[in-house]
């Protein structure tokens, strides 16, 4: 169990609650203990689920543990918990106390988010069964998108697919970007409402996100968590002809090319197995020349990702990284960046960086900033607002 402390990046909470928060992702469950009032992570702990926490059963165990680990002896130790789920729909567009209807919302969403809603149910439930008369809460991370226009929501494709089928873009890692979006305004020493960011969340699952004046603007996630960068197992936007593909000639069905995507893509497909950033560096300097493709792939698909979103914005004030591999891996930043030149954006060192920091040199065009991502003080501030004014 890590104990640490951070001043919040985007404001006191109305009141102070010790905020359990259990972020369930789709390769871990993340948790922390958070005092609402500032914001304070007084003990975090994360346990892995694999590669795909989708296919991992016993996930009660596994959170009980998880409860033991940060002091979380029953009901009075904490006044609330916290649940990050991953798609919110049109249905949730801010955090929700958790009772059987929502619960039941959040796994009809997951058949656009099949990785993450699911695994956030299961653990809703077990939290409610361990916790039960604990207030639990949702936060969702398509929240922050819900700002987005129409030509950013709407899809180039026929128009009654919005209205008979739910077509349309979502945008995910919204926590995150909200956290990245108030430390980049502390860091600069700007107001978020005067700044037009792109923030890079790079970790199991890569989203790259516009943000104007603290509004999200463009994402590049869509409908579902598939859309966009190259990640760790998932293929991000390809050719939609190769799956047509696929399926007109019977090399697939729908079903494998699922497991295909979600699963056996991204990092993971291109590398031949299932690896983190870190071993996957580690063997392409050895001479490993799948893992070198997969490095290079993912940088560039990731400029390439930055590039574009940034067209949505006036001009661009600063690129934030963030998530597992923002954070940890400065070969990958620091690679990125180089083909962001044509954006202003200068080159920065490689150079391992433990805290938030803005690592370009100061007043040199773009800056470019380290964050770590704290969903967690977004899912307790949250919570600890809607709980108060309620």
């Amino acid at each position: 169990m890590v104990r640490t402390s951070r001043t919040c990046a985007t404001g006191p909470g109305p009141t102070n609650l010790r905020v359990l928060v259990l972020n369930t992702g789709s390769s871990s469950i993340k948790g922390s203990l958070v005092e609402s009032d500032d914001l304070t992570a007084i003990a975090k702990d994360e346990v892995s689920l694999g590669a795909d926490a989708s296919r991992r059963r016993g996930l009660e165990r596994t959170i009980r543990d998880l409860l033991d680990k940060l002091g979380v002896a029953g009901d009075k130790t904490v006044d609330a918990v916290g649940h990050r789920v991953v798609h919110g729909g049109t249905r949730y567009r801010s955090a929700v106390r958790v009772d059987d209807r929502v619960l039941r919302g959040i796994e009809a969403l997951a058949e656009f988010a099949p990785l993450h809603n699911r695994v956030a149910a299961e653990g809703i439930r077990a939290a409610r069964r361990l916790l039960p008369k604990t207030a639990q809460v949702a936060a969702f991370d398509t929240a922050f998108h819900a700002s987005l226009d129409e030509d950013q929501f709407r899809y180039p494709v026929p128009w009654g697919w919005q209205r008979e089928f739910g077509i349309r873009r979502f945008g995910f890692h919204g926590l995150s970007v909200e956290w990245s979006t108030g430390r980049a305004a502390e860091l600069l020493g700007r107001s978020a409402s005067r700044l037009a960011l792109v923030v890079a969340h790079l970790g199991s699952g890569c989203s790259v996100t516009a943000v104007l004046n603290g509004r999200s603007v463009a994402t590049s996630m869509g409908l579902t968590p598939l859309e966009g960068l190259m990640m760790g197992t998932r293929s991000g936007s390809i050719d939609p002809g190769i799956l047509l593909y696929m399926l007109r000639t019977r090399r697939a069905g729908s079903r494998q090319l699922e497991a295909a995507l979600d699963h056996e893509s991204g990092l993971v497909g291109v590398y031949g197995r299932k690896a983190g950033m870190r071993e996957i560096e580690r063997a392409a300097a050895n001479g490993n020349t799948r893992a070198q493709l997969a490095v290079d792939m993912f940088v560039g698909r990731a400029a390439a990702g930055i590039a574009a979103i940034a067209t949505a914005l006036p001009r661009l004030d600063a690129l934030v990284f963030t998530g597992g591999v923002g954070e940890h891996s400065a070969a990958v930043r620091a690679a990125v960046v180089r083909r962001l030149a044509p954006l202003g954006v200068q080159m920065v060192p490689a150079t391992d960086v433990k805290n938030d920091a803005v690592i370009s040199e100061p007043d040199r065009g773009v800056a470019v900033l380290r964050v770590e991502a704290r969903e967690d003080a977004v899912i307790a501030r949250q919570a600890a607002e809607l709980l108060t004014a309620n």
